[in-house]
């Protein structure tokens, strides 16, 4: 057997973080973990999950809060992924795609952008550029310009039509009450 080289987890900016959350929201679970919990062969499968999808959706089936969250942790360690969310018994997990296995441009750009400016491994400080915000420029209004033209009479507005009945009026048993 091959020995697994144990990567560092990447975490993740909260914007990336939530960015991830909202495309998360339609996936479905794609590895399901059996009685047994995490095994060796439940890892392989959230690894290829994770090379094939990048963002995926894990679900465990103990009712312990505390065993969800080892497990959360001890999959993003070993596989060097990013814990995006742990909802109930949903685990969702990031990781960036290789290189060779992108063949989309516009896909590749988003990965970079995502894992280069808003990511961090474990255990170093994120860099980030702080920039100065300049406020918008606060537009006039344009004037508003006369619908009608010198010399004509306004328009008459017409009334609305009246309803043949009338509404019948309703009394309600507090203002019934209230008479009497």
């Amino acid at each position: 057997m091959a020995q697994r080289i144990i990567m560092k987890e990447i975490i993740l900016a909260r914007d990336a973080r939530l960015a991830l959350r909202s495309q998360a929201h339609h996936i479905d679970p794609v590895v399901l973990l059996g009685a047994n919990g995490l095994t060796n062969a439940v890892m392989h499968e959230i690894d290829r999950a994770l090379t094939a999808h990048e963002l995926i959706k894990v679900r465990v089936p103990t009712d312990d809060r505390e065993e969800r969250e080892t497990i959360y942790a001890e999959v993003a360690e070993k596989l060097g992924a990013a814990r995006v969310q742990m909802i109930g018994k949903l685990l969702i997990f990031w990781r960036p795609a290789e290189e060779s296995d992108r063949q989309n441009a516009d896909e590749a750009a988003r990965v970079a952008i995502l894992s280069m400016q808003t990511a961090s491994v474990a255990g170093k400080k994120e860099q980030t550029k702080t920039t100065k915000r300049t406020p918008l420029k606060v537009s006039v209004p344009a004037k508003k310009i006369a619908s009608k033209k010198p010399g004509e009479k306004k328009k008459k507005v017409e009334p609305a039509p009246r309803r043949a009945r009338p509404k019948s009026k309703r009394v309600t048993k507090k203002a019934a009450g209230a008479r009497s």
